[in-house]
């Protein structure tokens, strides 16, 4: 049988490229989107040329009718989910104390919010199947912090302490819940630095490299593969060392 995957914020670097592996591994891909219908339009094509099956539509995280109308679409079209990735997110780099409370609400609604509300509307139908898995990605800030990224690190820590509560609470059900923790990532969010920027963080990384999205989206497939079905409740770094 044909495995399906919900990705969260599919038109972005790390997002689109989880499609990809995905879509590569025979699995149909239901991708949510928010700001870039071109960007997803497009991705929906280059799955659909892969041979699988695919939906593609725009999707506040934030918001949890928005979300049930999203899965429920997805299952009619693609069938049973077999598992959710947990990617859509927002950054902010600012002053703690220029922050505005729109901005911080934002961040939570999105990093948080919407985290749960998509592992609300997945998590009845994998708890009746006695099969599930969800990953979601959070950071290597979420680990350890980040100057004037307070919101956006709390948020992400969030997603951490989630993972683990949750991991606990589904897996007599045979649902596993993990964590992804990038670090510098070759995305549009780092392609602003200039080179001097680059080489200085590839001097604080032990691996001596930026990382690439097929990276983390490689070892997003592998948590929602059949070879990880006894890890549950971990969270894992792919950031070449830089948190340790």
């Amino acid at each position: 049988m044909v495995k399906t995957v919900v990705v969260t914020g599919a038109s972005g670097g790390i997002g689109s490229e989880i499609a990809r592996v995905f879509a590569e591994n025979g699995w149909n891909v239901a991708m949510m989107y928010n700001n870039s219908e071109t960007e997803a339009l497009e991705l929906e094509k280059e799955i659909e040329n892969k041979g699988v099956k695919t939906f593609c539509k725009k999707c506040d995280v934030a918001s949890i009718q928005e979300v049930k109308e999203f899965f429920a679409e997805a299952e009619k079209k693609l069938g049973l989910i077999s598992a959710l990735v947990n990617n859509a997110g927002v950054a902010l780099q600012k002053l703690f104390t220029d922050v505005t409370e729109e901005e911080a609400e934002k961040i939570y609604d999105i990093n948080v919010r919407g985290v749960f509300n998509c592992t609300k509307a997945v998590l009845p139908g994998m708890i009746r199947e006695k099969y599930g898995k969800i990953v979601n990605i959070s950071s290597m800030w979420g680990i350890c912090g980040a100057s004037c990224e307070v919101h956006y690190s709390s948020s992400k820590a969030a997603v951490i302490g989630y993972t683990k509560a949750l991991a606990k609470e589904v897996g007599p059900s045979s649902v596993n819940v993990n964590c992804v923790c990038p670090g510098v990532i070759d995305t549009k969010m780092n392609r602003n630095l200039d080179e001097d920027a680059m080489n200085m963080l590839k001097d604080e990384i032990p691996l001596m490299k930026i990382g690439t999205p097929r990276d983390v989206a490689e070892t997003v497939y592998f948590l929602c593969s059949d070879k990880s079905s006894y890890i549950t409740g971990q969270i894992i770094s792919v950031d070449g060392g830089m948190v340790i």
